[in-house]
């Protein structure tokens, strides 16, 4: 008799590589950041094809209005004459711009650099043209540093949160209409303002107020006042 042959069904196979393993997920995360930016570039393509004559201009302006956060530093001083209440919500509004921006434009920007849209090729009309910056794409400044205002002014001061929220809306918007975002820069904006915003709220309640520091300083000389009482007696 002769030995059974064994024929390749019947060998054991290895198992997949690691590395295989590795490369399969790589290539499935790297098709689905390919079908994001397809859809992020049709959204930019759909906004620049749609006609909006009465638009343009207002949001055009808009977008130019809310360079380096003017329109929300200008919110920023009215509330800090209303009261007590608006000034606190001022002064946290003003502290989450500043971590939103210094992480957008030191932070984020630097590490994506993603380019800009390429707005004449999407025959983006002119009317709603702005400056195109020339910093990276991604993400939106603009609206990560309203949306971030609009978020901690509306946590403190409750009535402003709406129309705050629907100005930062509009402001992230207009980055798109004017063709100098991506709407998933805008949306990767908004969720920094928020973060930025959760930030220094999160400051804030950290840092004991004028009056509770003023409790604190008085409880601490406290017992070197009774000593001193008691000696001098």
């Amino acid at each position: 008799m002769t030995d059974p042959t064994t024929t390749d069904a019947d060998t054991p196979r290895p198992l997949r590589n690691a590395r295989d393993v590795a490369g399969g997920r790589g290539g499935l995360l790297g098709a689905v950041f390919s079908d994001l930016r397809a859809v992020d570039g049709a959204l930019y393509a759909a906004v620049a094809a749609t006609p909006t004559p009465t638009l343009d201009r207002t949001l055009r302006h808009l977008s130019h209005a809310a360079d380096h956060s003017k329109i929300s530093f200008a919110i920023a001083a009215a509330l800090a004459l209303a009261g007590k209440r608006p000034r606190k919500a001022a002064l946290v509004g003003v502290g989450a711009i500043a971590v939103a921006s210094a992480s957008a434009n030191l932070l984020g920007k630097r590490l994506v650099r993603r380019a800009r849209p390429d707005r004449e090729a999407a025959r983006v009309t002119v009317d709603r043209h702005v400056k195109m910056p020339t910093s990276a794409s991604f993400p939106s400044g603009h609206t990560a540093s309203a949306v971030a205002f609009a978020t901690a002014v509306g946590v403190v001061l409750p009535p402003a949160a709406v129309p705050l929220g629907a100005l930062a809306s509009a402001v992230g918007y207009s980055r798109v209409h004017t063709g100098v975002h991506y709407p998933g820069d805008v949306a990767a904006g908004a969720v920094l303002g928020i973060a930025s915003a959760a930030a220094a709220l999160a400051a804030a309640a950290a840092t004991p107020s004028a009056r509770t520091q003023a409790l604190l300083a008085a409880a601490r000389s406290w017992p070197r006042i009774s000593v001193v009482g008691t000696l001098r007696r």
